[in-house]
C-alpha cells in the first residue's frame, strides 16, 4: 500500500500520486511484494534536515529512501524534495509529472536493492527507471 504526505509543501495535482500508485507495479515485476511504501513529498529545506540529521551530508539532493523491507516485502520511506524535482524537470527538458514519478521509480528501485554510487550501477538504475516509466505510459 502506497501513502502520500506533504512537509512544507503545497500538495501535487491528483496525477503525481495516480502514476506514483501505477510505478509500484515494478516492485512485482523486480520479483518482490508491496508493503508499505509512503511517499512524502517537501520542501529542499525539509529535505536537507533530513539529510544533515540521518546521512550527515549537508546538501540538497531529489530523495532520500529508508529502507524497512523484510525479506521479499518492500516497505519503505521516499522524501522527495518537490523543489529539487521542479528544477530537474525544468534541467532535463522533462514535464514535473515525468519527474515526480522517475524519482518514485528511483527509490522503489532502491528498496529493491539497487544502488547508484558508481557509474555502472547509476548507469543500470538510469535504464530500469526509462524501462518503468515506459511501463507506466510515458515516452
Amino acid at each position: 500500500m502506497i501513502h502520500f504526505f506533504y512537509e512544507e509543501c503545497v500538495p501535487l495535482p491528483k496525477e503525481h500520486e495516480i502514476s506514483a500508485l501505477k510505478s509500484t507495479e515494478l516492485v512485482d515485476n523486480e520479483g518482490f511484494m508491496l508493503g508499505n511504501i509512503n511517499v512524502i513529498f517537501c520542501s529542499d529545506d525539509y529535505l536537507l534536515s533530513i539529510n544533515k540529521a540521518h546521512l550527515n551530508h549537508d546538501f540538497y539532493t531529489d530523495i532520500i529512501t529508508f529502507s524497512f523491507n523484510r525479506e521479499k516485502e518492500i516497505s519503505g520511506d521516499l522524501f522527495i524534495s518537490v523543489d529539487r524535482a521542479k528544477e530537474n524537470s525544468e534541467i532535463n527538458n522533462e514535464t514535473y509529472l515525468n519527474e515526480t514519478s522517475r524519482l518514485v521509480i528511483h527509490g522503489l528501485l532502491h528498496l529493491c536493492g539497487y544502488n547508484d554510487k558508481t557509474d555502472a550501477q547509476s548507469k543500470t538504475m538510469r535504464s530500469k527507471e526509462n524501462q518503468y516509466l515506459k511501463m507506466i505510459g510515458f515516452t
